[in-house]
């Protein structure tokens, strides 16, 4: 058992949510009952994930993608309303955090991709530590590369080829990032990871001379928010579990 406020507070250093300019607010997005027993973590705080964690009786739930994003309606109407009216009857707090969560260098989604995929990790791609990039253990083709993100991630992914070559040196940040391909050309990898893609990925790719590896938004993500949530549970001692709602983006 810990209190709200405890877990809070440490939440917000851990990740140092001061540091970062985000499109939605970092930390607690909506308050629930003061003492807490058991945490629910999943990607985005969907209907179906307020759902699954109220059946596991949680008092918190944690999420990568809360709300209240930048330039949406802030009107509490429509999927926000249900979504609210939900959260606040059982009294359950929502703790949500995007960039930070992205950049942390141990518990980050990139963090965890790198030590999923066996990369060494040489630097980052952005100044608020987003995007990471470094090395594989030894080359790979392509169409390697792909089954082994297919056999880590349980999904296919979208592989894009800029040549013939083989990949050692490869950037990459998870969720939506495929516009950050600029960034990879500049850093002058062999192949660029991202979760989207877009129509003029495919053109940069092929004419800048890099391969592109669409893995898949929600897929690139899961694991930070797991990673996050078996810290605090361990910390705070809170019971913990992790719930994917499947989402084939």
């Amino acid at each position: 058992m810990s209190s709200l406020n405890r877990l809070v507070a440490y939440s917000n250093e851990l990740l140092s949510i001061d540091k970062f300019k985000d499109y939605a607010p970092n930390g607690l997005q909506v308050e629930g009952k003061a003492e807490i027993h058991r945490l629910v973590s999943g990607v985005t705080a969907t209907m179906d994930l307020i759902e699954a964690a109220i059946e596991q009786q949680a008092d918190v739930l944690l999420v990568h993608h809360g709300w209240f994003w930048d330039k949406e309606n802030p009107c509490i109407v429509g999927i926000k309303k249900h979504r609210l009216q939900k959260l606040m009857y059982h009294n359950m707090s929502l703790l949500a955090y995007h960039l930070p969560l992205d950049a942390h260098p141990i518990l980050g989604n990139n963090a965890q991709l790198a030590e999923l995929f066996g990369f060494s990790t040489e630097g980052v791609m952005d100044s608020q530590g987003i995007g990471n990039y470094g090395r594989l253990r030894e080359y790979m083709s392509l169409e390697s590369f792909g089954e082994k993100i297919e056999k880590e991630l349980h999904r296919k992914p979208l592989l894009i080829s800029g040549g013939d070559h083989a990949i050692r040196r490869i950037a990459w940040c998870s969720g939506g990032a495929q516009s950050w391909i600029h960034k990879a050309i500049a850093l002058k990898v062999d192949a660029f990871i991202s979760g989207e893609i877009s129509e003029n990925t495919v053109h940069l790719a092929k004419e800048s001379g890099i391969h592109y590896i669409a893995a898949g938004h929600h897929a690139t993500e899961r694991y930070g928010v797991k990673t996050l949530g078996d810290h605090l549970a361990a910390k705070h001692g809170l019971a913990h579990t992790f719930i994917d709602i499947d989402n084939p983006v």
